[in-house]
């Protein structure tokens, strides 16, 4: 039995990374700003980042860290949401390092969050885990940032590996019920020039990469959480229709994006070709490796 600590643990993401490895018999840890109590023989919740609460004391010999606290980015992003989604995720991460670094022994692994936002958008580039130039719009910077804190557990003895997330689709969570839902009225269509790569990933194969990252030690460093096939905007709303059996017709501008959503628009707007080529190499099995089959288990 492995115990996995877990910031963030009650998210999306961490949600279907809990039930991943306590189907396994291993034992979580999920770190909470609140008072919280389970049910659950394989998990508990430990406060921290509240008032002097010291983690580390509540905590047996922990065999990985998981590192998903952060603000949302969904939302308008206004000059104080953008502060949040900045300094939230380095607060819970220097936090966290505090902790570790409190531990008799330290973590085998840390496994930290981040997006393929890492790599700034493009129409043309294909990336992989070997490009070393990051973007330098908003959230580029955010995650840029993000990984250098994070990458400090390496001095503490840790294997750090950073998780690329790509578009991440599920039933209860992430932007996927937002896209589908002009669909369900009828009314979807492609959204903006339709030509951005979406490279996107199902939520099951996200916590099955995340859990093989700690499983095989091959792993280190950057990792693309992103599906072996990306498509367009355009591919991507014609597979949606056709699996809600719905038309592709009414197209949406660009501009109404952004009037909505403002900077926000971008993670829609433009997008980037990401391959996951270390979670290949390493012989890792997408569950959903193809759009069509992913969005039928999601939709139907």
């Amino acid at each position: 039995m492995r115990r996995i600590l877990i910031s963030g643990g009650s998210g999306f993401v961490g949600n279907a990374i809990t039930q991943l490895f306590t189907a396994s018999n291993d034992e979580v840890f999920i770190l909470t700003r609140g008072e919280k109590k389970s049910n659950h023989p394989k998990i508990k919740y430990v406060q921290w980042m509240n008032g002097n609460n010291a983690a580390e004391q509540e905590l047996p010999q922990i065999d990985a860290v998981i590192n998903l606290a952060g603000e949302t980015i969904n939302g308008r992003w206004t000059s104080e949401k953008k502060q949040a989604i900045l300094n939230s995720r380095l607060k819970a991460t220097e936090e966290l390092l505090s902790i570790v670094k409190k531990m008799d022994t330290p973590p085998r692994v840390w496994i930290n969050a981040s997006a393929i936002g890492y790599y700034g958008t493009s129409q043309s580039k294909v990336f992989t885990e070997a490009e070393e130039t990051h973007g330098t719009d908003f959230l580029a910077e955010v995650v840029k940032a993000w990984e250098t804190k994070a990458k400090e557990a390496s001095s503490i003895g840790c294997r750090t590996v950073i998780t690329r997330f790509g578009l991440i689709l599920g039933k209860d969570g992430g932007v996927l019920p937002q896209l589908t839902l002009p669909y369900r009225f009828f009314a979807g269509g492609t959204v903006g020039s339709g030509n951005q790569w979406v490279s996107w990933i199902h939520i099951d194969d996200v916590a099955r990469l995340m859990k093989e990252t700690f499983d095989n030690e091959g792993y280190s460093g950057p990792v693309n959480a992103a599906s072996p096939n990306p498509v367009t905007m355009k591919e991507f709303g014609e597979i949606i229709g056709g699996v809600l059996k719905r038309p592709h017709w009414l197209p949406a501008p660009s501009f109404m994006f952004k009037l909505v959503f403002g900077e926000m628009s971008m993670l829609i707007l433009k997008g980037q070709q990401v391959l996951p080529e270390k979670a290949m190499d390493n012989g890792f099995t997408f569950k959903y490796p193809n759009l069509k089959r992913a969005l039928q288990d999601l939709l139907q």
